[in-house]
């Protein structure tokens, strides 16, 4: 009897990939989609794993061992697949050899992204099919179907998920690997060399490709219909079908597993059977659009939200008019995210704030950078952005006007697009000073190991790349590493180079504080010598508290030893009571 054990979505897919056969997989880490990745390198002696500096990357390493004949995938979150759009939409025209799939994590509501946008959207821009599972147990299942269907195909495939899915655990049958002989490489100018001749020869190609698939889709076992009452029907797929069958459970119901190409005789066929058909699709009206496009009635986003998550509460609201029975909210004080408790950041936002800097910032822990009490963070945008649009200022407004301006931006987002962005710095005679906030991993996804920290994503250990190597030997003059916590020596340096005329680099290279798991230092406050001047507050420490007359208190079970506190006060308030190990 086969065994069944509960999964996380994310490790359902890893699952999925091993048992399909997969033997290559590169990403780059991206919440909501980082633990897949994590956890396929458990089965590292049968598939290899990496991180890649980028998207882009990611999904060429992919594409390089598909040209070679095995399974392979990428996995990224919604926006990397912006970065990976440019061998995304070329790949499409080449088709594969050995199956490819890119999984791409979706994330409506917006728990951590700049953006809600939807990857079917970009998909169908692509003309790349889209498996969407809706649960765990079909996350597994449908990867390797995805994979049976790439190959059949000879398309590219997109494996879709959201944070609900890739985070949400269910029931998952374990099966045994079943690897396919690799298909032998043939050398095939015509279709693999994409300059114009080819590409136009391939673009009709690959619509003959996509709509064999879309007739196909009409009687794949992944799309499926479940006919109860009449009166109401639901086009649905994914994640909100769990909330369909909750808020809906006599509905009748079709539940896509293929999102594009649709099936359109199957959708006509279901439509004629009900009264009245709704679409239920989180974030853009991919499905509906098409549907009505067919002259099939429907209802969708006249009443539904393009915007967030969907529930079961939300569907019972808008279809049946009820109006749910829910108890009032605990009423709990706000919580905004801020740093951690002895983040090298905090230092770094500290003094800037300190000197009334503005920062164009990245993407990472370091945006918090941009609430109170630093108010540091002027931008953020996207990853690597932050060096180019400072860039963008100075040639526009000149190089004065940027002298109380820095670009902010961390150890493992220089590595992804960083780096050409300050190329660009140095090629076009800039003059803007660039922090980077080396805190010795990838931090805001859980710790992911990069090019620059020596180890590999199967824990090996590799060359550590250079991060002010790099920098000078893209031509950078002034290279500075300074330890995030020297306050004196941070400060000054930022004066001095804010002010010249040139390209500078300010590395902070501190680790992050939860990388070190020995006990640390431990500090403590002293009311009788507290002057209730304010100063150890302004870096905003979530360890540091005010007692009730004004004076301040350092919770021994956050405190992480940083000493920044110390450093700040004048009068000898705050002591060092425990030695580090």
């Amino acid at each position: 009897m086969a065994e069944k054990v509960i999964m996380l979505g994310n490790e359902a897919i890893a699952r999925g990939a091993y048992e399909a056969g997969v033997k290559v997989s590169s990403a780059y880490p991206g919440t909501p989609s980082t633990e897949i990745s994590e956890y396929l390198v458990q089965y590292k002696d049968d598939v290899y794993e990496e991180w890649a500096p980028n998207e882009k990357v990611a999904t060429e390493v992919a594409v390089g061992a598909s040209l070679a004949g095995v399974r392979a995938m990428a996995c990224m979150k919604h926006v990397g697949l912006n970065v990976a759009a440019d061998p995304l939409y070329s790949v499409s025209y080449m088709g594969v050899n050995g199956g490819l799939v890119i999984v791409v994590a979706d994330d409506p509501g917006l728990y951590s992204s700049q953006n809600e946008q939807d990857t079917r959207m970009v998909a169908r821009a692509a003309q790349l099919p889209v498996i969407e599972p809706a649960d765990s147990a079909e996350a597994k299942d449908f990867f390797k179907t995805a994979f049976e269907l790439s190959e059949k195909y000879d398309r590219p495939f997109i494996f879709r998920t959201t944070t609900r899915l890739a985070h949400s655990q269910g029931l998952v049958e374990l099966k045994e690997r079943i690897v396919p002989e690799d298909r032998p490489y043939e050398k095939n100018i015509g279709k693999n060399v994409m300059m114009p001749g080819n590409a136009k020869l391939r673009h009709i190609e690959i619509e003959k490709r996509n709509n064999e698939l879309a007739e196909a889709a009409n009687t794949l076992p992944i799309n499926t219909v479940e006919m109860n009452d009449t009166k109401i029907g639901v086009i649905t797929s994914g994640i909100p079908y769990q909330y369909v069958k909750e808020a809906l459970p006599e509905a009748s119901v079709l539940k896509l597993g293929m999102v594009n190409p649709l099936p359109r005789k199957l959708i006509e066929d279901f439509a004629s059977k009900v009264e009245t058909l709704y679409i239920v699709e989180e974030l853009d009206p991919v499905i509906e659009e098409q549907v009505k496009s067919w002259g099939i009635k429907a209802i969708g986003k006249e009443i539904f939200t393009v915007q967030g998550e969907y529930s079961a509460n939300m569907l019972r609201k808008a279809i049946l008019k009820e109006e749910p029975d829910m108890a009032k909210p605990a009423e709990a004080p706000g919580r905004p995210p801020i740093l951690c408790p002895g983040c090298p950041h905090r230092s770094v936002f500290y003094v800037l704030n300190k000197l009334k800097m503005h920062a164009a910032g990245d993407i990472g822990c370091y945006t918090l950078g941009a609430v109170a009490p630093l108010s540091v963070i002027d931008t953020t945008m996207c990853m690597g952005s932050s060096i180019s649009t400072l860039h963008g200022m100075e040639k526009a407004k000149g190089k004065d006007y940027i002298k109380n301006w820095v670009a902010v931006i961390g150890d493992s987002t220089f590595m992804h697009t960083g780096v050409n962005s300050l190329m660009n710095m140095v090629y076009n005679n800039a003059t803007g000073t660039v922090i980077i906030l080396d805190n010795s991993t990838t931090g805001m996804t859980g710790h992911q190991d990069h090019a620059a920290t020596g180890k590999t994503l199967q824990g090996d250990p590799t060359y550590a790349i250079s991060i002010p190597g790099i920098c000078r030997a893209m031509g950078v003059k002034n290279v500075y590493e300074i330890n995030a916590f020297d306050l004196p020596l941070l400060e000054k340096t930022i004066k001095e180079e804010t002010a010249k005329d040139e390209v500078s680099v300010i590395i902070t290279k501190t680790p992050c504080v939860l990388l070190d798991k020995r006990k640390k230092p431990l500090y403590t406050a002293h009311a009788d010598r507290c002057k209730k001047c304010g100063m150890c507050m302004k870096p905003g420490c979530p360890a540091m508290t005010k007692n009730a007359d004004g004076t301040i208190r350092i919770d021994d079970t956050m405190c992480t030893g940083c000493g920044l506190c110390r450093d700040l006060c004048k009068f000898d308030a705050i002591e060092l009571v425990k030695e580090g190990e």
